[in-house]
């Protein structure tokens, strides 16, 4: 579980968040959406701890960061898995030396250990032959898929991803957002995932927070959203006439 607790970031005279407080839950896929410049990519480096907070505190599973020792944050960064919008792949290693890497970095683990730990995750994501492939050799749906199998290789408490469906069909995105969720519940793993993409938030939107203006504008499910009559969120989430027509045939379902 991380908590947030009334968090601020500033960046000289400018003021990025403005207060947020939430809690995101282990084995749920939690999704943060809003506009560009509602400050979702900073609140997600600062759940990284890539950016320090100007104030508030983070806590993850009870733990502060910021008091922790620098070995222990060493440690708790190596318990945080990592997907990238673009993924992120190491052109000049294969499939299968871009989910080592990790293991190699941070790890005293022998070979075979390395090896079977690799061959696990790959086949968790459905890679079984694509080993020795590289990069450009594979599809960007495959990409994705190689992206997420590093990202758990360390076994991570915490999984972040930003913008995972980024370039991806329709099809591929769902097959991407299914894999996120079962990871999620089969590891019992704290996900948060940074998207526009509203096809994930009905898809696997187990707990919404939506920015505006680096404030917390609203939080829910996906079920929720529908009924909600927060302004800012309906004119996001339903500006397509798809939504529109979904939201109408959920409420005319409900009465």
């Amino acid at each position: 579980m991380i908590e947030v607790d009334h968090i601020h970031k500033s960046f000289k005279d400018t003021h990025i968040l403005k207060g947020i407080s939430t809690t995101f839950e282990t084995g749920k896929t939690n999704l943060i959406i809003g506009q560009s410049g509602s400050g979702k990519t900073v609140f997600l480096k600062c759940l990284l701890g890539l950016f320090d907070a100007t104030d508030g505190k983070i806590l993850y599973d009870g733990k502060q960061y910021t008091e922790l020792s620098s070995a222990e944050q060493r440690n708790l960064r190596q318990e945080m898995g990592m997907v990238f919008q673009g993924s992120a792949l190491f052109d000049g290693l294969t499939v299968e030396g871009n989910v080592k890497f990790p293991l190699e970095m941070f790890t005293k683990q022998s070979k075979s250990e390395m090896q079977d730990r690799v061959d696990t995750v790959l086949k968790r994501v459905n890679l079984v032959d694509a080993h020795h492939k590289f990069p450009s050799e594979i599809s960007g749906g495959m990409q994705k898929r190689v992206a997420i199998a590093r990202a758990i290789v360390m076994n991570p408490k915490y999984l972040f991803c930003d913008e995972p469906n980024s370039g991806l069909d329709p099809r591929t995105a769902i097959v991407i957002d299914n894999l996120i969720q079962e990871i999620t519940e089969e590891y019992a793993i704290t996900t948060v995932i940074n998207t526009h993409d509203m096809n994930s938030v009905m898809e696997i939107g187990e707990k919404i927070l939506f920015l505006k203006n680096g404030l917390k504008e609203w939080e829910g499910t996906k079920h929720e959203i529908f009924k909600t009559d927060n302004k800012a969120v309906t004119d996001f989430v339903y500006s397509s006439e798809l939504f529109k027509k979904v939201r109408q045939m959920y409420i005319e379902e409900r009465n």
